[in-house]
């Protein structure tokens, strides 16, 4: 029988909540990270010929393999070939190779969107490639990429989860702790998911308010162009 006092006291846990905590920073962590990554990606996959192949190759292989099995082979299979790395760095490394495959595609494709007549009119007016660069198309490409990097955030936020196998005390793991102890097995996961649930919304006022400002700054952008 679901016991609501073991509930709510479990929402108001602080070892629940350090756990909410070291989900947040794995997750901005890992973002980071594979924004980075990403962009190196993206990049590479301008620019053709090996260097393409290579990104083009990377984003296949961890696209087209779960994050479990990456995690596994980061901690538990890279050790047999003396690489070693601890529970936090192979959980933010994991998460990171992984994300960035997906995010090369995002950055890509928001650079694709914005139309070449674009960074060709800037130049007609006199500013340089980097000013181009900087004032004219990323500006459009960031109105592109915002939703589904937010998309990307949200996920990544939740797949922070699947850490747990190799012990990293994340959310997920803790609630295992509890559940160990005390048995509350319903009461505790519950919980867990309330914690997901209100991470999750935060984040998703957090993308709206960004989708809102880069929105008007958008619109904006083409009028410098529109004199040509």
């Amino acid at each position: 029988m679901f016991d609501v006092a073991a509930f709510l006291s479990y929402l108001d846990n602080a070892f629940l909540i350090g756990g909410a905590l070291i989900t947040v920073a794995l997750t901005a962590a890992s973002m980071a990270g594979g924004l980075v990554l990403g962009m190196l990606l993206a990049g590479l996959r301008a620019t053709g010929g090996i260097p393409a192949r290579f990104a083009a190759g990377y984003i296949w292989v961890f696209r087209g393999t779960p994050l479990l099995v990456q995690l596994v082979i980061v901690y538990t299979g890279l050790p047999q070939i003396g690489i070693r790395f601890g529970v936090v760095l192979s959980a933010v490394l994991a998460l990171t190779l992984n994300e960035a495959a997906y995010l090369a595609e995002i950055i890509r494709a928001g650079f694709k969107g914005v139309p070449k007549g674009q960074g060709d009119a800037a130049r007609a007016l006199g500013l340089s490639r980097l000013q181009s660069l900087w004032l004219v198309t990323l500006p459009q490409a960031f109105r592109i990429i915002i939703p589904p990097l937010g998309n990307s955030v949200n996920g990544l936020l939740k797949a922070t989860a699947i850490t747990s196998v190799i012990s990293m005390e994340e959310l997920m793991r803790r609630s295992q702790m509890i559940m160990q102890v005390r048995f509350d097995v319903l009461e505790v996961y519950v919980a867990a998911a309330v914690y997901y649930l209100a991470l999750t919304t935060l984040w998703d006022a957090v993308q709206r308010r960004l989708e809102r400002r880069f929105g008007r700054g958008d619109a904006d952008a083409p009028r410098i162009l529109e004199v040509t």
